[in-house]
């Protein structure tokens, strides 16, 4: 297997770059052949990526957070190019998604353990979302988690290492002015009218620590899971929060879930829009699903409810 690992350095909270070399011993053992680059600004990893892909590597592994990965996917999409995860960012959305370890007291070296976990492992085709040209592999958000996202940009190190404290801080902050804006959506041709304080396009399950959203969302079923949350003011925010936190944003009649393959939104006042947790624009959104757009190495023990074929095939497969 030939391969590159791209590094963002500034990525998460910990300067992860001493781990590289061992990294780099394990790969060397099952016999991969792998180049090392780092980025050094925003939007290099796409470009790093699109060069891996015209040299015919096997894989990219990416060692950074939700954003860099999104980078690296918007430079590999539709390409036959596998891509690995390696959890070096603050909130390690997807590698939680995957269940590789992240750094905690059992894992003081995230890196080492997820590469162990990876390879050998197995590979799956999954799909992707496109929203406004810009593919997304986790979820595109619209509304108060847009909001906090543009809030929290950028970041020091000192507040990544807060974790979630700087997130309820910043939440608290936007919820106590979100009015709820009038918005039209259409999912395949179906028009929905609401009052929105949150609009959550998946292609995952996991939103966001172990909070799920999308809690049946399939990453290869060739639809993305729509979930609006209605409301008006902080009370409304508060009832949401508390609902997807416990579980029961399901049984809200302010949450409206549907599937679709193309989503349209539009909106009385430009809202805010983030894709992967990076911010990204305002409405209109138009959203699209690309069945089967990318590969990803997954460990053995991923959760088979993350595919519609309910299993994790045999390496190489």
């Amino acid at each position: 297997m030939r391969s590159k690992l791209i590094v963002n350095p500034a990525s998460g909270a910990w300067d992860i770059r001493r781990e590289l070399p061992a990294v780099l011993k394990y790969l060397n053992q099952q016999g991969w052949q792998t180049t090392l680059s780092q980025t050094e600004r925003p939007g290099e990893a796409t470009l790093q990526a699109q060069q891996a892909r015209e040299a015919g590597l096997d894989a990219v592994i990416v060692v950074g957070g939700d954003g860099t990965i999104n980078e690296v996917v918007n430079g590999l999409a539709e390409s036959p190019v596998a891509v690995g995860v390696l959890p070096a960012g603050t909130g390690n959305v997807w590698a939680k998604e995957l269940g590789l370890p992240t750094r905690s007291p059992l894992h003081l070296w995230p890196l080492v353990d997820s590469i162990k976990a990876l390879i050998p492992g197995a590979t799956r085709s999954i799909d992707l979302g496109k929203a406004n040209g810009r593919y997304f592999l986790q979820w595109t958000g619209l509304g108060l988690d847009a909001e906090v996202t543009y809030a929290m940009e950028p970041r020091t190190r000192v507040q990544r290492r807060l974790g979630a404290v700087t997130y309820i801080v910043a939440g608290v902050a936007c919820a106590v002015n979100l009015a709820g804006t009038r918005t039209r959506i259409w999912i395949d041709g179906k028009r929905i009218y609401r009052r929105s304080i949150l609009i959550v396009i998946s292609n995952s399950q996991l939103y966001g620590g172990k909070v799920r959203i999308a809690t049946d969302a399939r990453l290869d079923d060739g639809l993305l899971d729509v979930s609006i949350f209605a409301g008006s003011g902080f009370l409304s925010v508060l009832r949401m929060v508390g609902g997807v936190v416990l579980g029961l944003h399901a049984l809200d009649p302010r949450h409206s879930f549907y599937r679709g393959r193309a989503i349209h939104v539009e909106a009385h006042k430009p809202i805010p829009v983030h894709v992967d947790g990076e911010p990204f624009g305002t409405t209109p959104l138009d959203c699209v699903v690309v069945p089967r757009a990318l590969r990803i190495l997954v460990p053995r023990h991923t959760r088979p409810t993350l595919f519609s074929g309910g299993s994790v095939p045999e390496a190489g497969k």
